[in-house]
Protein backbone atom coordinates (compact mmCIF):
# COMPACT_ATOMS: atom_id res chain seq x y z
CA UNK A 1 0.00 0.00 0.00
CA UNK A 2 1.45 3.52 -0.82
CA UNK A 3 2.13 6.14 1.97
CA UNK A 4 0.25 8.92 -0.03
CA UNK A 5 -3.10 6.53 0.79
CA UNK A 6 -4.66 10.12 2.15
CA UNK A 7 -4.91 13.60 0.83
CA UNK A 8 -4.94 16.62 3.09
CA UNK A 9 -6.50 20.39 2.46
CA UNK A 10 -5.41 23.00 4.71
CA UNK A 11 -7.22 26.14 5.40
CA UNK A 12 -7.11 29.15 7.47
CA UNK A 13 -9.23 31.46 9.32
CA UNK A 14 -7.98 34.27 11.12
CA UNK A 15 -8.04 34.42 14.65
CA UNK A 16 -9.19 37.79 15.91
CA UNK A 17 -11.62 39.98 18.14
CA UNK A 18 -14.53 38.68 15.12
CA UNK A 19 -13.31 35.34 15.35
CA UNK A 20 -16.83 32.98 15.24
CA UNK A 21 -16.51 29.07 15.55
CA UNK A 22 -16.60 27.19 11.57
CA UNK A 23 -19.38 25.06 11.86
CA UNK A 24 -16.80 22.08 11.80
CA UNK A 25 -14.01 23.33 14.25
CA UNK A 26 -13.44 20.87 17.16
CA UNK A 27 -15.62 22.04 19.39
CA UNK A 28 -13.01 21.25 22.59
CA UNK A 29 -10.09 23.18 20.44
CA UNK A 30 -9.42 25.57 23.60
CA UNK A 31 -9.78 28.91 21.05
CA UNK A 32 -13.54 28.16 19.66
CA UNK A 33 -14.11 27.69 24.14
CA UNK A 34 -13.09 31.37 24.40
CA UNK A 35 -14.89 32.66 20.76
CA UNK A 36 -18.80 31.51 22.40
CA UNK A 37 -21.50 33.18 24.93
CA UNK A 38 -21.99 36.73 25.84
CA UNK A 39 -18.20 37.89 26.42
CA UNK A 40 -16.95 36.10 23.29
CA UNK A 41 -15.57 39.93 21.95
CA UNK A 42 -14.21 40.82 25.14
CA UNK A 43 -12.88 37.44 25.80
CA UNK A 44 -10.67 37.64 22.41
CA UNK A 45 -9.92 41.37 22.85
CA UNK A 46 -8.49 40.55 25.99
CA UNK A 47 -6.61 37.53 25.15
CA UNK A 48 -4.94 38.82 22.41
CA UNK A 49 -3.54 42.14 24.20
CA UNK A 50 -2.42 39.29 26.70
CA UNK A 51 -0.50 37.91 23.97
CA UNK A 52 1.08 40.98 22.62
CA UNK A 53 1.76 42.40 26.28
CA UNK A 54 3.46 39.00 26.70
CA UNK A 55 5.79 39.33 23.79
CA UNK A 56 6.90 43.03 24.02
CA UNK A 57 8.26 41.90 27.65
CA UNK A 58 10.42 39.53 25.93
CA UNK A 59 11.41 41.45 22.96
CA UNK A 60 12.29 44.33 24.93
CA UNK A 61 15.65 44.95 22.98
CA UNK A 62 14.83 48.45 20.70
CA UNK A 63 11.38 48.39 22.26
CA UNK A 64 11.52 51.33 25.26
CA UNK A 65 7.67 51.41 25.00
CA UNK A 66 7.10 47.95 24.93
CA UNK A 67 4.61 48.31 22.00
CA UNK A 68 7.01 47.81 19.22
CA UNK A 69 5.34 44.54 18.14
CA UNK A 70 1.82 42.88 17.94
CA UNK A 71 0.96 39.26 17.02
CA UNK A 72 -1.30 37.98 14.58
CA UNK A 73 -2.75 34.54 14.69
CA UNK A 74 -4.44 31.85 12.13
CA UNK A 75 -6.44 28.60 12.79
CA UNK A 76 -4.86 26.17 10.61
CA UNK A 77 -7.61 23.48 10.00
CA UNK A 78 -6.20 20.38 8.41
CA UNK A 79 -9.13 17.84 6.35
CA UNK A 80 -7.74 14.62 5.48
CA UNK A 81 -9.53 12.37 3.01
CA UNK A 82 -9.08 8.74 2.16
CA UNK A 83 -9.44 9.32 -1.47
CA UNK A 84 -8.36 11.71 -3.34
CA UNK A 85 -11.47 11.94 -6.02
CA UNK A 86 -13.75 12.55 -3.02
CA UNK A 87 -14.63 15.47 -0.68
CA UNK A 88 -17.84 13.55 1.52
CA UNK A 89 -15.28 11.69 3.51
CA UNK A 90 -13.44 14.06 4.53
CA UNK A 91 -12.32 14.20 8.50
CA UNK A 92 -11.54 17.35 10.18
CA UNK A 93 -8.39 15.83 11.47
CA UNK A 94 -5.91 18.84 12.94
CA UNK A 95 -6.46 22.08 14.07
CA UNK A 96 -2.55 24.44 15.06
CA UNK A 97 -1.87 27.80 15.32
CA UNK A 98 0.46 30.21 13.34
CA UNK A 99 1.74 33.46 14.38
CA UNK A 100 2.62 36.12 12.17
CA UNK A 101 4.66 38.83 13.67
CA UNK A 102 4.08 43.05 12.99
CA UNK A 103 7.06 45.32 13.52
CA UNK A 104 5.35 48.42 13.95
CA UNK A 105 8.36 50.45 13.47
CA UNK A 106 9.50 48.96 10.65
CA UNK A 107 6.04 47.76 9.06
CA UNK A 108 7.50 44.27 8.57
CA UNK A 109 5.00 41.37 8.99
CA UNK A 110 7.57 38.20 10.18
CA UNK A 111 6.68 34.95 9.82
CA UNK A 112 6.33 32.98 13.05
CA UNK A 113 5.57 29.71 14.38
CA UNK A 114 2.87 27.07 12.94
CA UNK A 115 2.11 24.79 15.89
CA UNK A 116 1.90 25.95 19.31
CA UNK A 117 -1.86 24.70 20.66
CA UNK A 118 -2.37 21.40 19.00
CA UNK A 119 -5.98 20.17 18.41
CA UNK A 120 -6.75 16.58 17.21
CA UNK A 121 -10.08 14.55 16.98
CA UNK A 122 -8.16 11.39 16.97
CA UNK A 123 -6.55 12.02 20.13
CA UNK A 124 -9.79 13.21 21.30
CA UNK A 125 -10.73 8.94 20.46
CA UNK A 126 -7.64 7.58 22.06
CA UNK A 127 -7.71 9.41 25.44
CA UNK A 128 -11.56 9.86 25.96
CA UNK A 129 -12.90 6.50 24.58
CA UNK A 130 -10.38 3.70 23.82
CA UNK A 131 -7.83 4.39 27.07
CA UNK A 132 -10.40 5.45 29.50
CA UNK A 133 -12.57 2.20 27.79
CA UNK A 134 -9.41 -0.10 28.31
CA UNK A 135 -8.73 1.18 31.85
CA UNK A 136 -12.58 0.99 32.98
CA UNK A 137 -12.51 -1.82 36.13
CA UNK A 138 -9.30 -2.23 35.78
CA UNK A 139 -7.57 -2.59 38.89
CA UNK A 140 -4.16 -0.75 37.62
CA UNK A 141 -3.69 1.87 35.10
CA UNK A 142 -2.22 0.89 31.68
CA UNK A 143 -2.43 1.50 27.95
CA UNK A 144 -3.78 -0.44 25.12
CA UNK A 145 -0.95 -2.05 23.03
CA UNK A 146 0.21 0.73 20.14
CA UNK A 147 -1.63 2.75 21.88
CA UNK A 148 -0.79 6.18 20.25
CA UNK A 149 0.97 4.72 16.84
CA UNK A 150 -2.07 5.61 14.23
CA UNK A 151 -2.23 9.21 15.67
CA UNK A 152 1.48 9.58 15.67
CA UNK A 153 1.73 8.21 11.85
CA UNK A 154 -1.00 10.14 11.03
CA UNK A 155 0.33 13.30 12.41
CA UNK A 156 4.09 12.34 10.61
CA UNK A 157 1.88 11.75 6.67
CA UNK A 158 0.75 15.24 7.50
CA UNK A 159 3.98 17.12 8.23
CA UNK A 160 6.10 15.33 5.20
CA UNK A 161 3.09 15.80 3.10
CA UNK A 162 3.39 18.12 0.12
CA UNK A 163 0.86 20.09 1.31
CA UNK A 164 2.16 21.07 4.65
CA UNK A 165 5.56 21.78 2.75
CA UNK A 166 3.83 24.17 0.33
CA UNK A 167 2.45 25.92 3.31
CA UNK A 168 5.09 25.75 6.31
CA UNK A 169 8.33 26.43 5.94
CA UNK A 170 9.80 24.50 9.34
CA UNK A 171 8.08 22.34 11.38
CA UNK A 172 5.61 22.35 13.56
CA UNK A 173 6.38 23.73 17.46
CA UNK A 174 3.58 22.65 20.22
CA UNK A 175 3.75 24.03 23.39
CA UNK A 176 1.39 22.56 26.20
CA UNK A 177 0.98 22.58 29.85
CA UNK A 178 3.34 20.14 32.00
CA UNK A 179 1.84 16.78 33.56
CA UNK A 180 0.36 17.34 36.86
CA UNK A 181 1.54 13.67 37.71
CA UNK A 182 5.25 14.27 37.05
CA UNK A 183 7.85 16.09 39.21
CA UNK A 184 10.89 18.50 37.29
CA UNK A 185 14.17 19.31 38.52
CA UNK A 186 15.36 22.75 37.72
CA UNK A 187 18.80 22.20 35.80
CA UNK A 188 21.81 24.95 35.06
CA UNK A 189 21.11 25.60 31.44
CA UNK A 190 19.38 28.88 30.78
CA UNK A 191 18.10 30.17 27.36
CA UNK A 192 18.33 33.62 26.58
CA UNK A 193 14.64 33.50 25.72
CA UNK A 194 12.74 30.03 26.64
CA UNK A 195 14.60 30.38 29.92
CA UNK A 196 15.78 28.41 32.68
CA UNK A 197 15.45 25.08 31.81
CA UNK A 198 13.75 21.98 33.64
CA UNK A 199 13.88 18.32 33.49
CA UNK A 200 11.96 15.06 34.69
CA UNK A 201 13.28 11.28 34.90
CA UNK A 202 10.15 9.49 33.48
CA UNK A 203 8.25 10.92 30.41
CA UNK A 204 4.14 11.85 31.01
CA UNK A 205 1.83 9.96 28.79
CA UNK A 206 1.62 13.17 26.55
CA UNK A 207 4.97 13.04 26.02
CA UNK A 208 5.13 9.53 25.18
CA UNK A 209 2.19 10.31 22.86
CA UNK A 210 3.85 12.97 20.94
CA UNK A 211 7.12 11.13 20.80
CA UNK A 212 4.95 8.51 18.12
CA UNK A 213 4.61 11.90 16.30
CA UNK A 214 7.84 12.36 16.00
CA UNK A 215 8.18 15.25 18.31
CA UNK A 216 10.30 15.16 21.17
CA UNK A 217 10.25 17.63 24.61
CA UNK A 218 11.70 19.91 26.69
CA UNK A 219 11.04 22.10 29.21
CA UNK A 220 11.41 25.79 30.25
CA UNK A 221 10.37 28.47 31.97
CA UNK A 222 10.57 31.65 30.49
CA UNK A 223 11.20 35.04 32.04
CA UNK A 224 8.53 36.49 34.36
CA UNK A 225 6.53 33.13 33.86
CA UNK A 226 5.95 31.30 37.09
CA UNK A 227 5.73 27.26 35.39
CA UNK A 228 7.69 25.63 32.78
CA UNK A 229 6.18 24.82 29.50
CA UNK A 230 6.44 21.77 27.27
CA UNK A 231 7.63 22.00 24.22
CA UNK A 232 7.55 19.57 21.37
CA UNK A 233 9.64 19.77 18.33
CA UNK A 234 11.40 17.75 15.58
CA UNK A 235 14.80 18.94 15.45
CA UNK A 236 16.66 21.23 17.34
CA UNK A 237 14.48 23.61 19.53
CA UNK A 238 17.33 26.57 20.19
CA UNK A 239 18.97 26.75 16.74
CA UNK A 240 16.11 25.88 14.18
CA UNK A 241 14.08 28.67 15.34
CA UNK A 242 14.77 32.87 15.70
CA UNK A 243 14.24 34.59 19.43
CA UNK A 244 11.12 36.53 17.79
CA UNK A 245 9.65 32.95 16.19
CA UNK A 246 10.18 31.67 20.13
CA UNK A 247 8.80 34.87 21.74
CA UNK A 248 5.90 33.96 19.70
CA UNK A 249 5.23 30.73 20.57
CA UNK A 250 6.07 31.64 23.95
CA UNK A 251 3.40 34.65 24.17
CA UNK A 252 0.83 32.79 22.99
CA UNK A 253 0.52 29.95 24.76
CA UNK A 254 1.72 31.17 27.89
CA UNK A 255 -1.12 33.16 27.59
CA UNK A 256 -3.19 31.00 26.63
CA UNK A 257 -2.39 28.61 29.69
CA UNK A 258 -2.67 31.45 31.93
CA UNK A 259 -6.69 31.26 31.06
CA UNK A 260 -6.89 27.46 30.83
CA UNK A 261 -5.06 26.66 33.69
CA UNK A 262 -4.67 29.21 36.07
CA UNK A 263 -3.78 27.05 39.13
CA UNK A 264 -0.54 26.07 37.58
CA UNK A 265 0.33 29.22 35.04
CA UNK A 266 -1.61 31.89 36.98
CA UNK A 267 -0.18 30.98 40.38
CA UNK A 268 0.78 33.71 43.08
CA UNK A 269 4.23 31.95 43.50
CA UNK A 270 6.66 30.64 40.74
CA UNK A 271 7.80 26.99 40.20
CA UNK A 272 10.86 26.56 42.45
CA UNK A 273 14.15 23.93 42.27
CA UNK A 274 12.00 20.97 42.14
CA UNK A 275 8.00 21.94 41.28
CA UNK A 276 5.33 19.11 40.79
CA UNK A 277 2.38 20.98 39.68
CA UNK A 278 -1.05 20.96 40.53
CA UNK A 279 -5.21 21.47 39.60
CA UNK A 280 -6.08 21.57 42.85
CA UNK A 281 -3.16 24.32 43.87
CA UNK A 282 -4.88 27.23 45.63
CA UNK A 283 -3.01 30.46 45.59
CA UNK A 284 -3.71 31.33 41.88
CA UNK A 285 -5.66 34.55 40.58
CA UNK A 286 -7.92 34.76 37.43
CA UNK A 287 -8.02 36.45 34.49
CA UNK A 288 -10.88 38.48 33.63
CA UNK A 289 -11.18 35.90 30.38
CA UNK A 290 -14.38 33.00 31.05
CA UNK A 291 -13.57 29.75 30.01
CA UNK A 292 -15.79 26.69 30.35
CA UNK A 293 -13.17 23.75 30.95
CA UNK A 294 -16.37 21.23 32.41
CA UNK A 295 -17.74 21.79 28.65
CA UNK A 296 -14.70 21.13 27.10
CA UNK A 297 -14.09 18.11 28.93
CA UNK A 298 -17.14 17.09 27.95
CA UNK A 299 -16.72 17.37 24.39
CA UNK A 300 -13.86 15.63 24.33
CA UNK A 301 -15.61 12.12 25.03
CA UNK A 302 -18.86 13.43 22.64
CA UNK A 303 -15.86 13.78 19.88
CA UNK A 304 -13.98 10.63 20.48
CA UNK A 305 -17.06 8.46 19.99
CA UNK A 306 -17.48 10.79 17.05
CA UNK A 307 -14.19 9.61 15.17
CA UNK A 308 -14.77 5.97 16.13
CA UNK A 309 -18.17 6.33 14.20
CA UNK A 310 -17.05 7.78 11.05
CA UNK A 311 -13.07 7.48 10.77
CA UNK A 312 -11.87 4.49 13.19
CA UNK A 313 -14.96 2.43 12.48
CA UNK A 314 -15.60 2.34 9.02
CA UNK A 315 -11.92 2.65 7.56
CA UNK A 316 -10.27 0.17 10.81
CA UNK A 317 -8.90 -2.11 7.82
CA UNK A 318 -7.69 0.36 5.72
CA UNK A 319 -5.98 2.37 8.47
CA UNK A 320 -4.12 -1.05 10.43
CA UNK A 321 -2.56 -2.04 7.04
CA UNK A 322 -1.40 1.58 5.86
CA UNK A 323 0.06 2.02 9.80
CA UNK A 324 1.41 -1.82 9.42
CA UNK A 325 3.15 -0.32 6.43
CA UNK A 326 4.04 2.86 6.84
CA UNK A 327 8.09 4.44 7.51
CA UNK A 328 8.20 8.23 7.98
Amino acid sequence: MTQDIFNFAINSIRFDEHYQPAENTRLTTNFANLARGASRQQNLRNTLRMIDNRFNALAHWDNPKGDRYSVELEIISVAMTLDAARSDNALPLIEILKTCIVDRHTGARIEGVVGNNFSSYVRDYDFSVLLLGHNQGASAFSTPAHFGELHGKLFKAFVNSSAYKAHFAKPPVICLSVSSSKTYQRIENQHPVLGQEYQQDEYSLTDTYFQKMGLSVRYFMPANSVAPLAFYFAGDLLSDYTALELISTISTMDTFQKIYRPEIYNANSAAGTSYQPSLQHEDYSLTRIVYDREERSRLAIEQGRFVEEHFIKPYGAVLEQWSSHYAA
